[in-house]
C-alpha cells in the first residue's frame, strides 16, 4: 500500500455518543459473526455482542478519554481509554475499526498514535475475547503486547464481579500487556 494512512484521534463530541456506541456494536458483531456465522446466539443485549450499557460504562469510567478514530476526515473507529496519571498504568479499553475499512493499516496508525497521545504510559492493559483471532494477531503481531492471563471458568476475572461465580465459555477473555517503560 502506497497511500499514506492519515489516521487522527478526534476526541468524542457527547452529541456522537450514540452513534459511537452503534459503531463500536457493529464492529464486535461483525467480529463474532466472523467467527461464528449466524449460528452464534450468545449475545449481551439483543443481537448484540456487546450492550450499550456495558461501552456506556466504559466510556463513563474515571479517567476516560473517548476518541473517533479518523481516516482522512472520515469516521473510521473509535477507541476509549483508561488513563490512570498517578500509575501510569493504563487501559485500552475498546478498540474498533468500522468493517468496511479493515485491513488497510487503520488499527495500527490509531495505536501509534494513542502511544503517542500518552509518552507516560508505562504499561498499557487490554482484552478481547477468547474468539477474536483478528483482535489476537493485532494486538500481539502488530503492536507488540503479550498474553499474560486468559480468564476463564476455572480461572475468573478478579475485576469483574459477574464472573466470580463461574465464568461461562462465553466469558473467555485473553488479557494483554505492553511495557513501555
Amino acid at each position: 500500500m502506497n497511500e499514506q494512512i492519515l489516521v487522527e484521534l478526534i476526541p468524542m463530541e457527547e452529541a456522537d455518543r450514540n452513534q459511537f456506541i452503534l459503531d463500536n456494536q457493529e464492529a464486535f458483531r461483525y467480529g463474532a459473526l466472523e467467527e461464528f456465522g449466524v449460528r452464534y446466539e450468545h449475545f449481551e443485549d439483543g443481537e448484540e455482542i456487546i450492550s450499550k450499557q456495558t461501552i456506556g460504562e466504559c466510556m463513563d469510567m474515571k479517567g476516560a478519554e473517548i476518541y473517533r478514530i479518523t481516516l482522512h476526515g472520515k469516521n473510521a473507529g473509535g477507541v476509549v481509554l483508561h488513563i490512570n496519571s498517578e500509575t501510569n498504568h493504563n487501559e485500552l479499553a475498546l478498540l474498533y475499526v468500522i468493517p468496511t475499512v479493515h485491513s488497510k493499516g487503520i488499527g495500527q496508525a490509531a495505536w501509534k498514535a494513542i502511544e503517542q497521545l500518552h509518552p507516560e504510559t508505562k504499561v498499557w492493559e487490554t482484552c478481547t475475547p477468547y474468539f477474536e483471532k483478528r483482535n489476537i494477531h493485532f494486538y500481539v503481531n502488530c503492536c507488540g503486547f503479550q498474553i499474560v492471563e486468559f480468564f476463564n471458568a476455572k480461572h475468573p476475572d478478579p475485576n469483574n464481579p459477574n464472573e466470580l461465580s463461574g465464568a461461562s465459555a462465553d466469558d473467555e477473555m485473553f488479557r494483554f500487556e505492553k511495557v513501555m517503560k
